[in-house]
């Protein structure tokens, strides 16, 4: 960290421990890098968030013609719609045309870009490059709105953790993190060294909780006693365990005590026909996904369960989707994703989605994909008409165009298309995350006393749901963030190593 940097915030801390107030705005900008404050628009420690439409994050019908006001960080005051005089130390945005809702609390956000080395026009490379975007990452989450992310799975946790110290420090625009340790994982293992047994994945959780790592996620090969070792271990320490499961069963985790599962419902194996215990079934979970009809004895069952033991289903279905390739000859050498997302990307991101995007379908196979992805929707409103928490994240490593930021609006819409209503879908990205965090009292909602981490977007996301992806200012602890600036700043360098 930067010395006077450091040496700013820690007054800044200091004047909070001894003074009943928290950090004011004032302390907090102070405390700011240059390269943070070339990228606000809005520092004064009043500010007025005149007539805008409210979507509270509670699922709530929206709220018209309100003004928000925000001091110190908080919000203070929500009250009908008003003009109010500007003044010193205030400032008055008038917001007609705008909806307001809670920062999203991104729950499967990864920092990892996954692309192809040297990648030739017939698509040949040297092979998957997975690289951490700790530079345009944190920007573009923040600049779309996501105020708050759960990395969920990590190669490189080192690199996570600092950067999570300087985004508090002030260092660097981004999110606030709850950082996942790195994966959990028996053999064979692609992703990290693979765990040797129950003590390893003991000693695993201690040694990276010791080291500032909040959450733990357990993967495809871990065996049922790694599992429950680790689990044992996070709840120890008050910390939680999700999973990206194969060789262990939905049902199984649950009776070990897992916190939360990935992936909606595309990862269990149970009815697999070839699973054997602690090993992953040849097809992952599509079989079981297939044969869980929603409303049958066995998805009835398995949701009992999950809401017995308290677990919490993360839905990516922008991950999914991205199995999905569009059918309609018609889109064939079309991008299927924003403008922005392609201005976001370095040229060989670039070029690794437009090939990917033009490559040949075969139809069946993507039919196939298609109706698992309707079938996981379908599970996921079944699980949370019964009472279950759902909580979402789009698993953002660049495959298909899913991206930081971006794709936490797609889920959003996703989330809209898989039958939940727009201020039920905002509810699962913003309160709920919030709720899994334990922060509910701070974020996920808009309401008086709560940090003040708010998203503005011209439009109405409650009738619209694609206005979602209209966000000009996010505020994170009252500090307006400009949108614009932020993505300028990573033009060209998401998937730049």
């Amino acid at each position: 960290m930067n010395r006077s940097l450091g040496t700013r915030l820690a007054v800044a801390l200091l004047v909070a421990a001894v003074s009943p107030s928290r950090v004011t705005v004032a302390q907090r900008v102070d405390a700011l890098s240059p390269q943070v404050r070339k990228s606000l628009r809005v520092t004064t420690a009043r500010v007025v968030l005149e007539h805008v439409e409210i979507i509270d994050g509670t699922g709530a019908a929206p709220a018209l013609d309100r003004n928000i006001t925000i001091e110190d960080g908080r919000i203070t005051a929500i009250a009908p719609g008003a003009d109010v005089a500007g003044s010193d130390g205030t400032t008055v945005l008038d917001l007609k045309g705008y909806s307001v809702m809670p920062g999203i609390v991104g729950m499967h956000d990864h920092l990892t870009y996954m692309g192809r080395g040297n990648l030739a026009a017939d698509g040949s490379s040297d092979g998957a490059v997975l690289g951490e975007m700790i530079f345009s990452g944190p920007r573009l989450y923040l600049a779309n709105g996501v105020t708050t992310i759960r990395t969920t799975g990590t190669l490189h946790p080192y690199a996570e953790l600092k950067l999570k110290q300087d985004i508090e420090a002030g260092s660097v625009p981004g999110p606030h993190m709850d950082v996942t340790g790195p994966y959990l994982n028996g053999n064979p293992n692609v992703l990290a060294f693979g765990l040797t047994g129950p003590e390893d994945a003991r000693q695993t959780v201690a040694f990276w909780a010791d080291r500032g790592v909040t959450s733990f996620k357990a993967y495809k090969d871990i065996t049922r006693e790694e599992l429950a070792a680790a689990v044992k271990e996070a709840h120890k320490r008050g910390l939680k365990v999700t999973g990206h499961l194969c060789s262990v069963t939905y049902e199984e985790a649950a009776e070990i005590g897992i916190d939360n599962l990935e992936h909606g419902f595309f990862e269990n194996t149970a009815l697999a026909p070839d699973k054997k215990p602690d090993k992953c079934s040849q097809n992952g979970g599509d079989y079981t996904l297939e044969h869980t009809t929603p409303g049958s004895p066995e998805a009835n069952r398995l949701i009992a369960m999950l809401l017995r033991h308290h677990v919490a289903i993360t839905s990516t279905l922008v991950g999914q989707a991205s199995r999905v390739v569009d059918l309609d000859p018609s889109m064939a050498g079309r991008p299927a994703v924003r403008p922005a997302v392609l201005e976001a990307m370095a040229p060989l991101a670039r070029d690794t989605y437009f090939f990917g995007r033009n490559r040949p379908v075969n139809k069946s196979t993507q039919e196939s994909d298609a109706r698992l992805l309707r079938r996981d929707m379908e599970l996921e409103r079944a699980f949370v008409a019964a009472g279950g928490l759902l909580i979402a994240g789009p698993d953002p490593v660049g495959i298909g165009g899913n991206i930081p930021g971006f794709g936490d609006h797609r889920e959003i819409e996703l989330l809209v298309e898989a039958g939940f209503s727009p201020v039920e879908a905002i509810r699962i990205a913003t309160w709920n995350g919030a709720t899994y965090l334990g922060r509910q009292n701070q974020i996920g909602s808009i309401a008086a006393g709560k940090n003040a981490d708010l998203v503005v977007m011209k439009g109405d996301p409650a009738s619209k749901i694609a206005d979602v992806e209209n966000v000009e200012i996010v505020f994170k602890d009252g500090v307006g963030y400009d949108t614009k600036k932020l993505l300028e700043s990573v033009k060209g360098r998401y998937g730049e190593y």
